[in-house]
């Protein structure tokens, strides 16, 4: 009899080989997810953004002006003048006659009352009216059109009064300052001579000299010029002129456009009361010379020193 087969063996199905589960990707921060389109947050949006505070290390300027405003009953002189002076810079203010130059300088001094605005010198409000008015001008040299000076009392007399007997300095010191400043413009020889045996230039030239001898925060200049002979302008303006050198703030203003252009951190156009225009380096036309001011025609030139 044949041998019975034996049965083969089940084939076992392999066993199912697990799949690993996906590694899930970390989700993005919201820092990096793109701001686009409407769902953009407003952080992102520049004009939401908190305005930078002052430069701490930006000078504080010598004199601050904003919104000044001068008027006599119904007429406004001045109407919302602002500008800085900062330290050691020359702002040179330009006009036709009745733009308003003279009465600006006296609103900043404080001759005048200032109707509207502040006037900050230092940083202090000087235009409050629990200001002291006398502790102010005593910080601010004025030289105005006329010399102002004192008849009855000789060269060095004019120089010496204010620091004397307003600023309560000792004589001994006052007087080794005015001569230094007299020796400056050459005026050494002079110290005794009274005014009236001087120079329309050189009085001027005094004049100036008298206003620097407190060692003021300011100085203003109100056509200093307007009163000299032609031949006589250059020194006084190249007294100017090295005053700025020496970093001396100072607000003057002049008919002197082409010393305007020389000695200007800023130049300021008045017209009507108002600014009607500003420049860091004074670039106008020769009709704005001829309608302002009166040209290119004298530079200022050194001043003679005594041998």
């Amino acid at each position: 009899m044949p041998e019975p087969t034996t049965a083969p063996e089940p084939i076992t199905a392999p066993e199912p080989t697990t799949v690993p589960e996906p590694t899930t990707a970390p989700e993005p921060t919201t820092a990096s997810e793109p701001t686009t389109g409407p769902a953009a947050t407003t952080a992102a949006d520049p004009a939401e953004l908190p305005s930078p505070g002052p430069d701490p290390a930006a000078p504080t300027p010598v004199l601050s002006v904003r919104g000044l405003r001068k008027t006599y009953g119904a007429a406004v002189v001045l109407r919302d003048i602002s500008f800085d002076v900062l330290p050691g810079q020359a702002v040179v203010l330009i006009g036709g006659s009745g733009s308003g130059k003279s009465t600006l300088l006296r609103c900043l001094n404080l001759l005048e009352t200032v109707d509207d605005g502040d006037v900050l010198l230092a940083g202090e409000d000087i235009t409050d009216p629990r200001v002291n008015v006398d502790r102010v001008r005593r910080r601010i040299g004025v030289v105005f059109q006329a010399y102002n000076l004192f008849p009855h009392m000789t060269v060095l007399d004019n120089v010496l009064l204010a620091p004397v007997r307003v600023h309560r300095r000792p004589r001994a010191e006052a007087r080794d300052r005015a001569r230094e400043l007299l020796t400056r413009i050459g005026l050494a020889d002079k110290l005794d001579v009274y005014p009236d045996r001087l120079s329309g230039g050189q009085q001027q030239r005094l004049a100036i000299v008298r206003a620097l001898a407190t060692d003021p925060a300011l100085l203003l200049l109100d056509e200093i010029t307007s009163a000299l002979d032609p031949e006589l302008v250059g020194e006084v303006l190249g007294l100017v002129g090295e005053l700025k050198r020496d970093g001396v703030p100072m607000v003057l203003a002049t008919h002197e456009m082409a010393f305007a252009r020389e000695i200007a951190d800023e130049v300021i156009l008045l017209d009507g009361g108002a600014i009607a225009g500003r420049c860091a380096l004074l670039r106008f036309s020769r009709c704005h010379a001829e309608r302002y001011g009166r040209g290119e025609q004298r530079a200022p030139r050194p001043i003679q020193r005594p041998r």
